[in-house]
């Protein structure tokens, strides 16, 4: 069982306990007044319950003998839980049904279909208990939807990770070999030394994105910020892609606005650029070009980068910025893609409280479009002669 779920068991637990705790002084002090035992025969609730269930996080829902609700919280009903007085779950009513017949609390976990926040499934972890001895029942259910699209999200994460490790190693491992048989042959051990260092390359490409991804894809702010000059960190990035982009003829032109800053960290701003323009070049055809262009956009900056390249396929545009998704995972391989370029990107992005957006046509090039917060608050342009730090 899970750290999450164990707390949830715990609170619970407490909640079951201080209802019945509730509940049983309730009775005791009223024991002998035959109106209070008429109210709970008629299924009221036992003073101070109300109390209870009102500072729930989750949802709780009290059903009487009849498997009417006597009591639900908001969570239960915009969930969807509830609808009136009625317990729309046909799997959480069988259980109470069961917990009533037989006493014994219930822990489960059950899918409901609903559309809170846009959803089409909600994942519970459900808790259903006796409450006192006239067939009232507690229902505690607790969203675990988020949690468990985290876990799949890392399940997934571990397995590309892994098969992308394992191209590397092997070919390693197998081109050492090669060479070792080829001892007495020049030519043969030259040819295979220059594939070990290629997949030397990028298996440390690799590994570097990993680093990277997990530095900022917590969505923790940027522990150092300062002001970051859009100019030097276009420029960074170009010379840094300059000998890939001279190999295949491309040209690289930068435009636009210049003097123009953000607030936040130069490294990674410098990387996200590095991986849009690394990107342009290795989907573009020879003797064409890529063109990065800054603009101010009111209280943001844009930066821009457009190419002549093959595009991408409308029914991908939503998930290129998922890990190690590729349109064309032959010729990202071939090009030393690690997958994790525009993750990287997308969290940068989100990092300096921006976006990324893309428009693309098939045949026709993508332009990548970072949308970061200017510094001040405003898009204003600082002459070069003025260092940032004179800047207030």
């Amino acid at each position: 069982m899970s750290e999450m779920a164990l707390s949830f068991a715990a609170l619970a637990g407490f909640v079951v306990g201080a209802v019945a705790v509730l509940f049983y002084r309730n009775q005791i002090e009223t024991r002998g007044k035959a109106d209070d035992v008429e109210d709970a025969e008629t299924g009221a609730l036992p003073q101070g319950v109300a109390s209870v269930l009102a500072v729930l996080p989750s949802s709780a829902v009290v059903l009487d003998a009849h498997d009417r609700v006597l009591r639900a919280s908001s969570a239960a009903r915009a969930f969807g839980l509830v609808k009136g007085d009625r317990l729309m779950a046909a799997e959480l009513l069988a259980l109470a049904r069961q917990v009533r017949r037989d006493g014994e609390i219930r822990e489960s976990e059950i899918d409901v279909a609903g559309h809170k926040f846009g959803q089409e499934i909600t994942c519970f972890a459900v808790r259903v208990a006796p409450l006192g001895s006239h067939g009232q029942v507690l229902v505690l259910a607790e969203d675990q939807t988020e949690r468990r699209r985290v876990e799949a999200v890392r399940r997934d994460f571990v397995a590309n990770v892994s098969h992308e490790l394992k191209t590397p190693v092997g070919a390693l491992s197998l081109l050492a070999e090669t060479i070792q048989d080829a001892a007495d042959d020049p030519e043969a051990v030259t040819r295979f030394a220059g594939r070990m260092q290629h997949e030397a390359a990028r298996l440390t490409y690799l590994v570097q994105d990993l680093i990277t991804l997990s530095r900022i894809q917590g969505a923790e702010p940027i522990p150092t910020p300062g002001q970051v000059s859009i100019d030097e960190a276009v420029n960074d990035a170009i010379d840094h892609c300059n000998t890939k982009a001279v190999a295949k003829d491309i040209t690289l032109v930068s435009g636009g606005a210049e003097g123009l800053r953000i607030w936040g960290d130069d490294e990674l701003l410098v990387t996200a650029l590095r991986n849009l323009i690394s990107n342009a070049i290795a989907y573009s055809p020879e003797h064409t070009r890529v063109v990065v262009s800054v603009r101010p956009a009111g209280d943001s900056v844009e930066i821009s980068v457009s190419d002549q390249g093959i595009g991408i396929p409308e029914e991908a545009l939503e998930r290129i910025f998922e890990r190690f998704f590729r349109v064309d995972a032959a010729r990202s391989r071939a090009t030393g893609g690690t997958g994790l370029g525009l993750a990287i990107v997308k969290h940068v992005a989100v990092a300096h409280a921006g976006e990324v957006t893309v428009w693309s046509k098939e045949g026709s090039g993508s332009t990548f479009t970072l949308r970061l917060p200017a510094f001040g608050g405003t898009a204003v342009a600082v002459p070069p002669s003025i260092p940032l730090e004179a800047v207030k």
